[in-house]
């Protein structure tokens, strides 16, 4: 009887027992997921003209054929903010923003918002006036400046499909589509120079696409030739960089996905980020379940919550429902552990030399993205003779506050590579930096 009663519950609060559906959307991503990801990469698929604050600007949503880490081509969709007025005749640099965290769900995608080309607005700072956060950092400067801003969504956050979360080798291609939607689009009045930069979850694409010189240099796409002169990284993240290098047995597998499960249920946050990233991680590999990690009712649940809600509203729901007893939804013990720890690895930045120069920014008191795993790409990349500077910001800063405080460093270090100056690193130093 208990069991009934348990089961009529939770059908209740997720409707276990009806056919899924995703969220109401608007109507330009309601037919853009039902198209089909058919195009060369970087392809235009749709587009509409939208209304922007920023002076000087023209803004567009996008929706753009891309691809995901095992090569299956999906469909991202996004934002493009171009200066009007005629383009010099080399084109305009095209700065590509990767953004952070904000769900798994179909209408979870930043440019959703009604006014979505505008500055960042963080949905937690006092100031943020929004469930989520939207808006690109920056834009305005750029914009003045005379450069085109691609923002992209990512896979599965309004273009259909189920968004890959925390699978950077899939969020770095889409970043690295939508420079090539940008070059291609005639009003943008862009070329072909690029710079990637993002925070958090785009931070981590933005170190996966610097190692992925085949996929940006391959023809046949719809603007074969772009070049990123610079990669700048915002309090990134990097699940290999903290892993053992070289082949791992079943029991470091057991051992490690131990640690993470431990790591990421101390509050309620961590644990909604953790479960996100199962969920996005076992929809990319067909040699995962969900129940490999999660108990037949944690699956359940978590697929029931992140097919609808973003980041923040998926946290509030887990709280509603279980409370404090939120990790029982994790098995005892996880199986299949050897095949998720390679996920997580394949997942990550490629074991390859950045393409260009990489600046990470990090603050001291970031206690959401650890930032020893961007010392230990910083590390790792330097080792190998790669050009990568890591600056920590002045004073006390946040993950929250990163964007903004590192705004007038990162901008004048984009307008060095622009210019074509030699970047300086601190990788001699690298060893004995501050976690």
């Amino acid at each position: 009887m208990h069991k009934l009663l348990v089961t009529l519950t939770l059908s209740i609060l997720f409707g276990f027992s009806a056919s899924h559906a995703n969220p109401p959307m608007q109507p330009f991503y309601a037919s853009v997921m039902k198209m089909a990801p058919e195009g060369k990469l970087g392809q235009v698929i749709a587009k509409e003209q939208i209304a922007t604050s920023v002076k000087g600007a023209q803004a567009r949503r996008i929706a753009y054929i891309s691809s995901d880490v095992m090569g299956k081509k999906t469909i991202s969709t996004g934002l493009v903010v171009a200066p009007v007025g005629p383009a010099p005749k080399e084109g305009r640099s095209i700065m590509a923003w990767s953004h952070g965290t904000t769900g798994a769900a179909q209408n979870c995608g930043p440019s959703q918002i009604l006014n979505p080309a505008v500055p960042l607005n963080e949905y937690f700072l006092v100031g943020g006036n929004s469930w989520t956060d939207y808006g690109i950092p920056s834009v305005e400067e750029f914009i003045k400046d005379g450069h085109v801003v691609v923002a992209t969504d990512y896979q599965g956050q309004g273009g259909g499909g189920i968004h890959q979360y925390a699978v950077a080798a899939t969020q770095s291609r889409d970043l690295i589509n939508s420079v090539r939607a940008a070059s291609s689009m005639q009003e943008t009045g862009a070329g072909k120079k690029a710079v990637a930069y993002g925070w958090s979850q785009g931070g981590g694409s933005v170190l996966a696409a610097a190692s992925l010189p085949d996929y940006i240099s391959q023809a046949g796409t719809a603007a074969d030739g772009i070049g990123f002169v610079g990669f700048v990284a915002l309090a990134p993240y990097d699940m290999a960089a903290s892993l053992p290098k070289g082949k791992i047995d079943q029991a470091t597998a057991d051992k490690i996905l131990g640690q993470l499960q431990s790591s990421f249920s101390t509050d309620i946050l961590s644990f909604a980020h953790f479960s996100m990233a199962l969920y996005g991680t076992q929809s990319a590999y067909s040699n995962l379940k969900l129940t490999d990690i999660l108990t037949d009712e944690g699956a359940k649940v978590i697929q029931a919550i992140y097919s609808n809600k973003c980041v923040h509203a998926a946290a509030d729901t887990i709280v509603f429902a279980y409370g404090k007893e939120f990790t029982k939804l994790l098995k005892p013990k996880p199986t299949n552990t050897l095949a998720w720890i390679q996920a997580f690895i394949q997942s990550s930045v490629a074991p390859v030399n950045p393409v260009a120069p990489v600046v990470i920014y990090w603050g001291t008191k970031d206690t959401t993205q650890p930032p020893i795993q961007g010392k230990l790409y910083q590390v790792q990349k330097c080792q190998t003779g790669a050009n990568v500077n890591r600056v920590q910001l002045p004073g006390a800063q946040s993950h929250f506050t990163t964007p903004g405080t590192a705004g007038p460093l990162y901008r004048e270090w984009i307008k060095d590579r622009l210019a074509g100056k030699p970047a300086t690193n601190n990788c001699a130093e690298a060893a004995q930096l501050p976690s």
